[in-house]
């Protein structure tokens, strides 16, 4: 009795968390029970949760629609109400409509399928580009149109993340500073093995291969910061890779770039052992 009150107490957790929780924090960060895809703060990211909103709707009405024809046909089929069953093996309408409507269902999720992919490729008016290079087991991040801005970010470490009150396995050191409200051109690449560059809550995922430069983009359309991961497995510390983007206001970034530039103007990549990545 008490590991059913248990499991009904699970479920009804699951169930009602999300509903106690901000749409923000729901979004950026992961939170314990959370459901859904969260709010989307880009207009990729709106975009996908149309798009999936769209093919949920069309799984659903087809499941509902395939068990309520199993049911009607074990009803109404069985032995004992349908003991001479017909002899028929073939029926025009029938085998025109079962090809024809599949198509006409896969046209639908087509178009906007495409549309977004399209959408999601490039930005033809970027107002900042954004250079993401990824190491193992770090990110490298360059802006060529702000005098060749350069700087690394690497994942805390646990004590790193205990002292500073930070998200474990998220929380970095130098965090990628963007405009809010700007379209971002972001160029991935790779100086080792192929990683991959992950932001939910943005709808943004690139891979950063060896000798290829992929672009994409985003436009953060709210001030926040956003936590994303490499989610290509790429070694021994894949999972030391975090992204944190902080999307400020225009003038509070050009203030951080001013500081930025002199900060990162002699700073040399910084060398950390495999056990001081895993601490």
């Amino acid at each position: 009795m008490q590991v059913f009150s248990r499991f009904f107490a699970a479920i009804l957790a699951i169930l009602l968390a999300p509903m106690a929780m901000s749409s923000a924090a729901l979004a950026q960060a992961p939170q314990n029970w959370s459901l859904g895809m969260g709010t989307p703060f880009s207009p990729v990211k709106e975009g996908i949760i149309s798009l999936h909103n769209l093919v949920l709707l069309i799984i659903t009405v087809i499941t509902l629609f395939v068990t309520v024809l199993l049911i009607w046909v074990m009803v109404r089929f069985n032995e004992k109400a349908n003991p001479n069953p017909s002899q028929v093996s073939h029926h025009t309408g029938l085998e025109v409509a079962w090809t024809v409507i599949p198509v006409l269902i896969l046209v639908v999720i087509a178009i906007p399928s495409f549309r977004l992919v399209y959408f999601e490729d490039r930005t033809p008016d970027p107002a900042l580009t954004v250079k993401a290079t990824g190491h193992q087991w770090y990110w490298e991040y360059t802006y060529p149109d702000k005098g060749d801005l350069n700087f690394t970010s690497y994942g805390l470490s646990d004590e790193e993340v205990a002292k500073q009150g930070k998200l474990r396995m998220l929380a970095v050191d130098n965090e990628l500073v963007v405009p809010v409200g700007k379209n971002i051109r972001v160029l991935t690449n790779s100086a080792d093995v192929i990683h991959s560059w992950f932001i939910p809550s943005l709808g943004v995922q690139r891979y950063a291969i060896p000798g290829r430069t992929i672009e994409t983009w985003f436009k953060a359309t709210s001030a926040g910061t956003f936590y994303g991961e490499c989610n290509q497995i790429c070694g021994t510390n894949h999972s030391r890779m975090p992204i944190v983007i902080r999307a400020v206001p225009e003038a509070e970034f050009n203030a951080w770039l001013v500081t930025a530039k002199t900060k990162f103007s002699d700073a040399a990549p910084k060398t950390l052992t495999v056990a001081e990545i895993q601490r």
